[in-house]
């Protein structure tokens, strides 16, 4: 399962640890534009609906939270919670999979030192995903069909992500 929260938290405890900002490194259309995003516990009580629903039968749905953000709004949010200086968007769309392929021993270092599950970087990371995700133009979901059909499901995306860090920092996956 691809988790973007859980990279852009490994990326941001790097650049503390490194010393250096936590720079946006998508697109300028990622950084301005609207996103959506899914909760994994609102896809688990859309699936369980769906499965129970008699009127979802065979039916296939979007799924997302059912608000919208822009990305430059989050960065401040997980810089905040990794208490990291917030480095922005400075025009330069960065490659992850490059910046992050030399630093396996970074992230053992930091895992040692922080005393987390001992993890290997491409456990915990999926730079691909994160460059694909934040290097394109964002697209929203509707959950107009999921609504039609009786699911009405929300969450509110700015405290599911920080619910999702809090967890990850509770089975000390991150710190």
């Amino acid at each position: 399962m691809m988790n973007i929260v859980g990279a852009l938290c490994v990326y941001a405890m790097i650049c503390k640890h490194e010393g250096v900002p936590f720079k946006f490194i998508g697109t300028k259309e990622a950084w301005d534009h609207y996103s959506d995003v899914s909760d994994a516990g609102l896809i688990a009580e859309q699936h369980i609906w769906a499965a129970m629903e008699p009127y979802a039968k065979n039916e296939a749905f979007n799924i997302c939270n059912g608000d919208v953000f822009k990305r430059k709004h989050f960065w401040k949010v997980l810089a905040k919670q990794f208490e990291v200086e917030n480095g922005g968007f400075d025009g330069e769309k960065m490659c992850m999979v490059e910046m992050m392929k030399d630093k396996g021993g970074v992230w053992d270092e930091i895992v040692r030192e922080k005393g987390l599950l001992v993890t290997k970087l491409e456990e915990v990371a999926q730079w691909l995903f994160v460059d694909m995700i934040l290097g394109s133009e964002c697209m929203l979901d509707t959950m107009n069909k999921s609504k039609e059909h009786g699911f009405w499901g929300f969450r509110n995306s700015k405290s599911s992500l920080v619910s999702w860090i809090d967890k990850m920092k509770g089975y000390k996956i991150v710190a």
